[in-house]
């Protein structure tokens, strides 16, 4: 009986062991697992940090490396192509010291400076400084009002080195949306250049020095363009000239404007060797745009054109075209506004040239010709 009773409290201590090295054994295993599970988050930590940190390496890299292209050439090699080009202008005027832009332009072998008229207007001691601070005298060759262009000869003084003459190309492909490149000294701000798109092509504009005349054809542009800019190129995307800058209009965000090219390019032989232009066609009338309101008001039955207010006593439309005539094509092209008149004018005219003109006069529509005079001097 002893020795059953004996025999049970061992069979029990070797369970209650078993039961204790089992519970030892299960928790190192939890601990061990544990502790893997422990280790790989922390690796995977580890490794999310190193890759979060490549990242961030590999994105600082790329903005510093950062090339911009326009039409695959960069912006910072087209002005160092270009900026060897682009001048100062100054000069003293009645009022004080005024500065501009311009570019040099080599017309049949000729280097000349190009700029606008309302930099050089009525100025003396007229300077041109180039890029590596070189500064020379200079005199005015030729002038435009009307087109707000000039031509500048400078002193014999300055190398052959100085100059580094600019391509001038057609601007009549330009299209709205293509980028653009405006180069000049703003504020004095020698050789600054700024980016934008063509917003418009075809506008007009009336600057004091055009006499109240209509600067045709004008390319509006979102290219920052400020005071010192005047004269200096508009740049296609490959370096090409396109444009003079000329104006921008006060108070206003992104609005600049430029002459175009062709206007250059039909202009710069006279002002090079005669000193002026006269191909500026004139019809001899003044008049305002319509619109939907105006055809309201004065019961037009058309709410586009150019309504004439005003005829030239002895010009050329006097005794053709009567106060009220509200112009709607010319040689069959639909004019819609002043914009398109002053533009065709400009581009598809002479002087002495027969024009056919659709007006609608009261609920009639007339065809008239008028034979274009020579615009008066802005004096005038």
């Amino acid at each position: 009986m002893l020795a059953s009773r004996d025999c049970i409290k061992a069979s029990a201590s070797i369970l209650l062991l078993l039961f204790v090295a089992g519970v030892l054994v299960g928790g190192l295993l939890i601990y061990f697992v544990s502790y893997r599970q422990v280790t790989n988050l922390n690796g995977q930590i580890t490794n999310l940090q190193s890759a979060v940190s490549d990242l961030q390496g590999n994105q600082n890299t790329t903005y510093q490396t950062i090339t911009i292209l326009q039409n695959g050439t960069s912006l910072a090699d087209i002005y160092n192509d270009v900026r060897a080009s682009v001048v100062l202008i100054q000069g003293e005027t009645s009022n004080g010291g005024v500065q501009g832009s311009g570019f040099v332009y080599s017309f049949n072998g000729r280097t000349v400076v190009l700029t606008n008229y309302h930099v050089v207007q009525d100025t003396s001691g007229l300077s041109v400084t180039f890029h590596d601070g070189h500064g020379y005298s200079a005199t005015v060759l030729g002038t435009d009002p009307y087109s707000d262009l000039a031509v500048i000869s400078v002193s014999s003084d300055a190398p052959a080195s100085e100059f580094k003459p600019l391509t001038i190309v057609s601007s009549s492909t330009l299209g709205v949306g293509e980028p653009v490149i405006a180069i000049g000294n703003p504020y004095g701000l020698v050789g600054s250049l700024t980016t934008g798109v063509v917003s418009a092509t075809g506008r007009s504009i009336t600057e004091d020095t055009a006499g109240g005349y209509a600067i045709a054809n004008i390319i509006q542009t979102s290219t920052p363009i400020n005071p010192g800019n005047s004269g200096g190129p508009l740049l296609n995307a490959v370096g090409n000239v396109v444009g003079i800058t000329t104006a921008i209009v006060s108070d206003s965000q992104g609005l600049g404007f430029a002459i175009p090219s062709d206007t250059i390019l039909r202009e710069v032989s006279a002002l090079t060797t005669a000193g002026s232009y006269h191909g500026h066609s004139y019809l001899g009338v003044r008049g305002t745009d319509m619109d939907y309101a105006t055809a309201k008001q004065t019961g037009a039955n058309v709410t586009y054109g150019w309504q004439i207010s005003t005829i030239v006593s002895g010009g050329p439309s006097d005794g053709k075209l009567h106060v009220g005539d509200i112009i709607v094509a010319m040689d069959g092209q639909r004019i819609r506004n002043n914009d398109d008149l002053a533009s065709y004018l400009e581009e598809h005219t002479l002087p002495g040239d027969n024009i056919a003109l659709t007006v609608m006069r009261g609920n009639s529509k007339l065809d008239v010709t008028v034979t274009l005079g020579t615009r008066p001097a802005p004096s005038a």
